[in-house]
Formats: C-alpha cells, structure tokens, sequence
C-alpha cells in the first residue's frame, strides 16, 4: 500500500513540475488553422497573391506576436498565463494574438483593481 501510495504522489509532483516548466516557456502553437481561416475568407482567390498571400502574411504576423510575447512572458501572472493559453487555444484555433490579447487585458484589469482593492482597504479601516 505505502508503494501504492509513493508512486501516486510521485506521479502528481511529477505531473506538477511539468505545468510549472510550461507555464515557464511561452508555448507552441500551430496557427496553421487559424491562419488558414483567415486567408480564405481575407481575399478574394484571383487577386495578386490571393490566399497564399494572406496565409503567409498571418503567419509571419503571427511569429512577431510570438516574439512579443517571449519578450513579456515573465511579466504575466501564472494563473492569467493558465487561462489565456486554454483559451486561446480552444476549439483547435490557436493564435498568439489571442493569447496575447488575453493576457494584456487580464494585466489591465489587475491593475485597474488594484486602486479599487486599497480603496476598499482604506474604508474597512
């Protein structure tokens, strides 16, 4: 039983680490089919470059938002980091503008609290 229940608590502190060290990089995303949504529906396939065009476009545009957020990563708070990347990537569309997105207006909101917060703080007192 105590072997049982070594290997169990091995396995979570395991499973543990592992989330921490992802939430530590900025993930990997294929914004493959995002970026191939966008490009079907952003032009019209016989103007100069069409779909082609545009998919290589969102995908370049894509990596620049990637190297924003490489550069930013460590400012966001964990579980905002969490909850952006389930989200930006629900339903098989994963961007990096979405995630972005997501953490720059979790941050906003953070910080319009924090006034609230003291304020709330002050009165109490």
């Amino acid at each position: 039983m105590r072997g049982l229940v070594a290997t169990c608590t091995s396995v979570v502190l395991l499973m543990t680490a592992i989330s921490a060290a992802r939430s530590a990089e900025v993930p990997l995303l294929n914004v493959q089919q995002v970026c191939r949504g966008i490009a079907q529906q952003a032009m019209d396939p016989s103007e100069t470059g069409g779909p082609d065009l545009a998919m290589s476009q969102c995908v370049s545009s894509e990596r620049e938002v990637r190297g924003e957020l490489v550069k930013a990563w460590s400012t966001f708070v964990l579980a905002d980091k969490q909850h952006c990347t389930r989200e930006a990537t629900v339903g098989g569309d994963a961007s990096y503008t979405d995630l972005i997105t997501c953490l720059e207006m979790a941050r906003d909101v953070r910080k319009m609290q924090l006034p609230h917060d003291r304020l709330l703080e002050d009165i109490e007192q």
